[in-house]
């Protein structure tokens, strides 16, 4: 895989390290996918509740997320990214082994707690670990790359996780524990920090960082154009959220699709991010970020609108062909510009608050949905994630506009 990749992308001179977080990346993800897309259906039968009240579940686990990516932003720039990732993976697998075990609803709602509370410390540290290895300008291939090897993992493993969710749950969240166990074993034994050196700073960065200690949210968000990009990513993140938690149990309930049946939808998803990443991000580069993005945006926002048009698997697989097409073209581009603006000092900052999209997306839409679902009928859920989707495309096309009338940020 490695040396094929490298000649099909410019800077043959990735790191060890990032081989290490692709292929650790990769073996994490089987796991985790085998039980994550099968995660509601299991915890609704198990509690027996209305959706509004699972999908709760889903809040609990954002809330605890959000506290947790403040915090996590300064530690990782401050005392440095692989202790921090290896802490969250091994927790994460101890939340997995938990689960398999929970049968009530505090019980759920104290596990889904604690892998809210660690799943951003180990995205927080990965983001800033990835621009530490990779310069500027590989780092929108760096990200596909990454992408692309997470997304072979959920291609794999939510078509193996169907088939041994439908006959045995526990051996499901086994291999989830199992994989992320694995991947905080290669790091802690093989991966080095990468934490810039405060000498390697400027002066102005260093005095900056001092004086700022575990605070330094102020910079970021006196970046207006940044904090706009965030608003705009929310409410595509809002809508993408609604789509992922809440299908399995849509279709499951509404037209009978199996747990089996229903896999190859994210498998679809994943092998077209495995197939299509590398040419796709060889177009969307070419052009400004933000109007790559607005296409992006526009996409997932009519992929997940035409869900409630299906009545059968073939149908819900052709929206998420559409909703597919949108990631690829918006997930490695909103990273690489998140990452592009962040200073060298703050990069652990910056992606907090970049991940803090999806913790809020989560806490919120899954709600949204259920709230939907329960008082004005399950096709409802898929009209209004549409429309949320549709205000971030408009927020799109106004920092479009905006953005030809400012100077560009430097990359850093």
């Amino acid at each position: 895989m490695p040396l094929t990749l490298l000649r099909r992308f410019p800077g043959h001179t990735y790191p060890r390290q990032f081989w290490l977080m692709f292929y650790g990346m990769l073996i994490s993800t089987i796991g985790s996918s085998m039980i994550w897309p099968f995660l509601m259906i299991y915890a609704s039968e198990r509690l027996e509740k209305p959706l509004t009240v699972v999908a709760s579940l889903m809040t609990i686990s954002a809330t605890m997320g959000l506290i947790s990516s403040f915090i996590a932003g300064p530690i990782v720039d401050r005392f440095g990214r692989k202790g921090v990732m290896i802490f969250s993976l091994f927790a994460n697998s101890l939340g997995y082994l938990l689960l398999s075990q929970a049968t009530s609803f505090p019980a759920f709602a104290a596990v889904m707690a604690l892998q809210g509370a660690v799943n951003p410390l180990f995205r927080v540290g990965g983001d800033a670990m990835m621009a530490d290895l990779v310069p500027p300008e590989h780092r929108v291939d760096a990200y596909s790359l990454l992408r692309m090897s997470n997304n072979l993992g959920i291609a794999i493993g939510p078509a193996i996780g169907g088939f041994i969710a439908a006959s045995s749950y526990n051996a499901a969240f086994y291999c989830a524990a199992a994989g992320l166990a694995f991947y905080g074993l290669l790091l802690t034994f093989l991966a080095h920090e990468t934490l810039p050196a405060r000498a390697a700073l400027s002066g102005d960065e260093t005095a900056q960082a001092v004086r700022e200690r575990f605070g330094g949210y102020g910079r970021v968000f006196r970046d207006r154009p940044y904090i706009s990009f965030i608003a705009a990513m929310l409410f595509t993140t809002i809508c993408v959220a609604v789509m992922w938690v809440l299908l399995s149990v849509y279709v499951k309930t509404n037209y009978g699709i199996s747990e089996r049946l229903y896999g190859f939808i994210p498998m679809t998803n994943a092998l077209m991010v495995v197939i299509l990443q590398i040419p796709v991000t060889a177009v969307t580069k070419r052009f400004p970020p933000l109007n790559a993005m607005l296409v992006g945006a526009f996409l997932y926002a009519m992929g997940v609108g035409s869900i409630a048009l299906g009545s059968g698997f073939w149908g819900f697989w052709g929206s998420i062909i559409v909703i597919t097409f949108g990631e690829l073209i918006l997930a490695p581009t909103s990273s690489t510009y998140a990452a592009n603006r962040a200073p060298a000092d703050m990069r652990g900052r910056y992606m907090s608050i970049y991940g803090l999209t999806w913790g809020i997306s989560t806490g919120i839409g899954p709600v949204f949905g259920g709230f939907l679902n329960d008082t004005f009928g399950p096709h409802t859920i898929w009209l209004g994630a549409g429309s949320i989707g549709m205000l971030a495309v408009f927020l799109f096309v106004w920092l479009s506009m905006r953005s030809k009338q400012v100077a560009p940020q430097p990359i850093r």
